[in-house]
């Protein structure tokens, strides 16, 4: 990225489980002042009071900017709007095997398209298990066009206490990816007897 780059990102929950982690990727965009637009998939907003005690207005409220899913003509649609790139947290195979294609049919697959056509950063943290060969397919072929797949894999390394450690070290990883100084535990090596 050029110095001329806003600190920017957009940050997308689709519906896959896991909405923790959009949550948790905005707020440490806030902590970090890296400026958030949000955009949430209808199966995101249902999923949200399944899996968390936050509302969708509570959620929304953490991002700098908020799109509607359904609305494409968004300034995040467009490769002039300028940005590090976009975080998927978590990203659904549905909107892995759109950006993949480039049929879009929404807000979320339709920036994570023009992110890849402006050759920006584009990490997808896709929650499925098992994998099954079009899934990973798909992976191969969105890996090709230049986005990077980050599952949300904990690291035990860091001993996590909590649920919440084990997500925020994730999220971390992936704004990693972006060139951001994330606050997560850095392996710091070991001594292996010979």
């Amino acid at each position: 990225m050029s110095p001329q780059t806003p600190s920017r990102l957009i940050v997308a929950i689709s519906g896959a489980s896991g909405a923790i982690y959009g949550i948790t990727a905005l707020k440490m965009l806030n902590s970090l002042g890296v400026e958030s637009h949000l955009v949430i998939s209808k199966a995101a907003a249902l999923s949200l009071s399944a899996e968390t005690d936050r509302s969708l207005s509570e959620v929304n409220a953490l991002a700098d900017q908020v799109y509607r899913v359904g609305d494409i003509g968004a300034t995040i649609a467009s490769g002039s709007f300028r940005t590090l790139g976009m975080l998927i947290a978590p990203c659904s195979i549905k909107t892995l095997s759109e950006i993949a294609t480039g049929v879009t049919s929404n807000l979320i697959s339709r920036s994570g398209d023009v992110t890849l056509k402006e050759r920006r950063r584009l990490v997808l943290m896709v929650r499925e298990s098992p994998l099954h060969l079009g899934h990973l397919k798909t992976m191969a072929a969105v890996t090709e066009m230049g986005a990077i797949v980050a599952p949300p894999v904990p690291a035990f390394y860091t001993r996590p206490q909590t649920l919440q450690d084990m997500v925020a070290q994730s999220v971390g990883r992936a704004l990693d990816l972006f060139g951001l100084e994330a606050p997560v535990q850095r392996w710091g090596g070991m001594n292996a007897d010979d």
